[in-house]
């Protein structure tokens, strides 16, 4: 008899419910939302286990590698289209969640959600990281403008390193100013220099990885496009 198994994985416990071929519950419990405390539950409590699904989410790409490298059959399932059908629980419960996975594993009424690699995941982290820097210096960068112009100063635009000239000289021109914008700019040119950093770790990235330089040979496609579009692809033998 086949085993299907729903995990409804929280960030301390998992409910964890299983049921047979005709779906019947075997087991309904609980165990720590850790991997390796999942793969010492299902296999006890589902020795025959088929399919055993969770909802993707923050610790899928966690839960997904590590417990296929412990030999289970997991399945991430799309999390929109697993709660659609969840929906029409009459009582929603981590309990009943967990049931009504089993029960879609088992029907095989899920969308599968591709899992990106660690790498992918790394490589996302440097761009988004970089890309929320880029966004705080240009915050600061308006900040210091909006400071300045009600006294009729006006910096410009552009924010290399004539605007660091511009910055300082307006700022000169009001004392009581002066305090306010050097705390600003001193965190404007941290952020910029750690944008830097990232900037050279991304290129050092992409000279390591083939498929990023093959794709920064085509025309206009530069570094940050070829390394985020490898991240998000992954694995291109996953479409037809």
């Amino acid at each position: 008899m086949d085993h299907y198994v729903g995990l409804d994985v929280a960030q301390e416990q998992t409910a964890v419910c299983v049921v047979d071929d005709a779906g019947e519950i075997v087991w309904q419990g609980r165990c720590a939302a850790t991997p390796q405390a999942i793969a010492a539950t299902v296999p006890a409590k589902a020795p025959h286990a088929k399919r055993i699904g969770f909802e993707a989410g923050p610790l899928s790409s966690w839960h997904w590698h590590t417990l296929r490298a412990l030999g289970l059959p997991v399945i991430c399932l799309d999390a929109r289209h697993a709660r659609a059908a969840l929906s029409a629980q009459v009582n929603k419960t981590d309990k009943n969640d967990a049931l009504g996975l089993a029960q879609i594993v088992r029907t095989g009424w899920y969308r599968e959600v591709q899992v990106k690699s660690f790498d992918s995941h790394a490589r996302r982290g440097l761009l988004t990281s970089r890309a929320q820097l880029v966004r705080m210096r240009v915050d600061l960068a308006n900040q210091m403008r909006g400071i300045l112009k009600p006294f009729g100063l006006i910096v410009g635009k552009g924010g290399g390193q004539p605007f660091e000239a511009r910055v300082r000289e307006r700022a000169a021109a009001v004392s009581s100013l002066q305090p306010v914008l050097e705390a600003l700019f001193a965190t404007w040119c941290c952020i910029r220099d750690q944008i830097a950093t990232l900037d050279r770790l991304i290129v050092v990235m992409a000279r390591e990885d083939a498929v990023v330089r093959r794709l920064m040979s085509v025309p206009g496609v530069g570094v940050l496009p070829a390394v985020a579009f490898v991240s998000v692809i992954g694995d291109p033998g996953r479409f037809r």
